[in-house]
Order: structure tokens, then C-alpha cells, then sequence
């Protein structure tokens, strides 16, 4: 009987402590279960001038690019992705750009904002992700953003 007692906390530990962990990790966009946010039924495309180009930090070391987009009817916050890899993009983005962004709007930390899925300036395409929302730094240096 003394032993079950010393047993269960021991087990529960075992149990709880991973699932926690797997739970705050971030999702393929970066921040904890951001990756799970992208919604395909509310895509949509807009079209403006790029306000400002952003990095914001998710954590010791790990940065996202986000834009200010003024649209005709709005100024729309919208997240592209960790800073390592739209760094390794052709299509360089600054203030001033037009710029048509095709994304998932969603509600992320109590606002809307859109999560791209293309960026396009000019005759440039940037891809970030696919249909359904799947991060193309998927698998390629996670390690990177995460750490």
C-alpha cells in the first residue's frame, strides 16, 4: 500500500510534465499553438501599402516579421513568419511597397489579423505557406525559431 502512494504522484509527474511541454511548444508559426490558427475557410486577399515592417520577438531568441498593411478600409496587422526564414527570401519587403497579401484573418491575442499565406510585390511571389496553411519552414530548421 505505502508503495502505490509513493507510486501514483511519481506517475502522474511522468505524465503531466510532457504533456505540458508538447502543449506550450509553438506551432509552425512560431508562437504557442500559432501554427493551429490558420483557418482555410476565412482566406481571403487584400491589397495596400505596406506601413512598416516589424520583428517581434516569441521568446529568448526566436523572432517573427509581421506587417502594418493600409488597405483602403483599414490598417491590418498582418504575420508572415519567423524572421530567419522570410530573411531567406527573394522578395524583400519595406515601408512604402504595395503590395497583395492572400491569408487566413483570424483572432489572435484578442485582435484580427491576417496570416499570409503569399505575398505578392510586383511580379515577385513570396510563398509561406500552403492551401491549407501548412508552414513552408516546416521540418527546415525549426530548430532555429524555436530555441
Amino acid at each position: 500500500m505505502r508503495m502505490e502512494r509513493q507510486f501514483l504522484p511519481l506517475l502522474m509527474v511522468t505524465l503531466l510534465v510532457p504533456a505540458t511541454a508538447a502543449w506550450a511548444q509553438p506551432g509552425p508559426g512560431g508562437a504557442p499553438g500559432y501554427g493551429r490558427i490558420y483557418n482555410p475557410a476565412t482566406v481571403e486577399t487584400v491589397t495596400g501599402e505596406v506601413a512598416s515592417v516589424d520583428r517581434v520577438s516569441w521568446g529568448r531568441r526566436a523572432q517573427g516579421v509581421h506587417l502594418t498593411l493600409k488597405t483602403g478600409q483599414e490598417t491590418l496587422t498582418v504575420h508572415l513568419g519567423p524572421s530567419w526564414f522570410v530573411d531567406q527570401q527573394a522578395v524583400k519587403l519595406a515601408a512604402g511597397d504595395k503590395v497583395e497579401i492572400t491569408g487566413s484573418r483570424v483572432d489572435f491575442q484578442g485582435g484580427k489579423v491576417l496570416i499570409a499565406r503569399e505575398v505578392k510585390k510586383g511580379g515577385q511571389v513570396m510563398t509561406l505557406r500552403d492551401p491549407q496553411g501548412v508552414p513552408r519552414w516546416a521540418g527546415q530548421g525549426g530548430r532555429r525559431w524555436r530555441q
